[in-house]
Parts: structure tokens; C-alpha cells; sequence
């Protein structure tokens, strides 16, 4: 469903992907793992079209969007859901506005349907009758829940999620990751989960790749991730203070 071959991104003199290769098949759900900063937002926006590469090429079933143009790449995004790491709503619309945002801007569905759709999502992320609240009004795992929704609501056969557990407590963090799990099983989504949260990655995921200077050095399930005797990934995985990582510029928000 999803290949990236050889990609490689720089910002100025600063190598963010250096022959990033990954692979994930139609439905699966892949955690890619690594330390804040090391690219993973990068390898993102690779995905969806937001960055192209200065080499490789990223495939989206089938087809070559480092290749295409804006407005081709625009017809890719469609079959996209993006859930980014702190809900990115748009704080002057309420919650169905939110959520049925690309319906509402981007076709001409009448308003009756397009709230069928708003209030099936919501019901999904277990947020039924909340639609004219505003995003101030919201706690922050309930704008993770609203975000996730908005992502869902056109039906995508892609989720791409950015550390969606970040920024909210284990017990709202363990909500989401069910959330992702059932949506997963509900919908039949291949999904990718950006994350450094180990509990996540193990909890969501069908398989796991870590980046590391550029590359994936190291890819499993969950439990040969977790057995894992290569040095790198140990460390992370453990949260080991001392060893060979030493990546710490915030290469993720270029």
C-alpha cells in the first residue's frame, strides 16, 4: 500500500532521511519508532505529499507522488486521514464543523449529510452529541478523539497518525490506543502510528520500525521488537541514558 525506496531529505546542511526504505502492506498498522527529532514527522509528510524528496521515491498504492504535481497529489490526499500531534483544530469552527471540515469546503453535499457523516464519526470515537461545542471547550484527549474523527470522517483507506499519544495522561494515552485498535478492526485502514511511546507501538501495532540517522535500522512485530538484541533499538526501547544515540536537533517541525 505504502513504499518509500532510497528517500533522502535535507535541510540545508542538516540530512534529515538518508535511504529511508520502508514498506507497509494494505491494512497492516506500522508503529515507526525513534527519539524526538530523529525524521519521523519528516518521513510523514514525505507520505502524504506535504514534503517531496530530494532522492527516492515514495509510493502511495501504487502510485509515484514524488513524481506528481500539486493538484495530482491533491487527488491522493483524499484517500488520506492525517492526525497530527496536538489535533490541529481550527479553533473558530465548532467540533461538526471540525470534523466535517473538507466535506463542508470541499464539496457541495447537503448540510444534512454531511452532519450524518460529522455524527457518525464522533460516534466512532465514542464523542456522540458534542458537535457544537467549540475546541476551547474540549480537554486534551477529547481534541485527540475530535482530531481523529476529522481524520476518519471521508472514509480513508490511510491513517497516518503523529504521535497521537503525546501530551495526555496513560489513562486518556490507553483510550486512544484502543481507539486506534477498534477503527483499525471497524474500518480496515493501513495505518501508520509516529511514535516514541513504547506501550503505543507494542499495543497498535502489526509491525515496528525504528529510524535512526536517517535510516530504518531495524524492523518486527511487536515481540521481536521488544527481544530485540540490536544495540540501538535496545537502548531506545529501555531508555537506556548512555550508548551509541546521540541525535538531539529537532529535525521533526523543519
Amino acid at each position: 500500500m505504502i513504499e518509500l525506496i532510497n528517500v533522502e531529505k535535507s535541510f540545508g546542511n542538516h540530512r534529515v532521511l538518508n535511504g529511508a526504505t520502508l514498506k507497509i502492506k494494505k491494512g497492516e498498522t506500522k508503529a515507526i519508532i525513534g527519539r524526538s527529532g530523529c525524521g519521523k514527522s519528516v518521513l510523514l509528510k514525505h507520505i502524504v505529499g506535504i514534503l517531496k524528496p530530494d532522492k527516492g521515491d515514495v509510493l502511495v498504492d501504487g502510485v509515484n507522488i514524488a513524481k506528481l504535481k500539486s493538484k495530482e497529489i491533491n487527488q491522493v490526499r483524499k484517500n488520506i486521514g492525517m492526525v497530527f500531534q496536538g489535533g490541529a483544530l481550527f479553533d473558530s469552527l465548532n467540533v461538526a464543523e471540525n470534523v466535517g471540515f473538507s466535506y463542508f469546503e470541499h464539496t457541495k453535499l447537503p448540510k444534512e449529510e454531511i452532519m450524518k457523516k460529522v455524527e457518525d464519526s464522533l460516534s466512532l470515537v465514542e464523542l456522540y452529541g458534542i458537535g457544537a461545542l467549540m475546541p476551547s471547550e474540549l480537554s486534551g484527549g477529547m481534541k485527540k478523539r475530535v482530531s481523529l474523527a476529522r481524520a476518519i470522517c471521508s472514509r480513508p483507506e490511510i491513517i497516518l497518525y503523529d504521535e497521537p499519544t503525546t501530551g495526555v495522561d496513560p489513562i486518556t494515552a490507553a483510550a486512544i490506543n484502543e481507539l486506534i485498535k477498534n477503527l483499525h478492526d471497524r474500518l480496515q485502514v493501513t495505518s501508520i502510528v509516529v511514535t516514541h511511546d513504547m506501550t503505543s507501538a507494542y499495543y497498535v501495532a502489526d509491525s515496528i520500525s525504528m529510524l535512526y540517522q536517517g535510516k530504518i535500522i531495524a524492523e518486527g512485530t511487536p515481540e521481536q521488537i521488544q527481544n530485540t538484541d540490536h544495540p540501538v533499538v535496545r537502548q531506545f526501547i529501555t531508555g537506556a541514558a548512555e550508548g551509541p544515540i546521540t541525535e538531539s536537533i529537532d529535525t521533526d517541525h523543519p
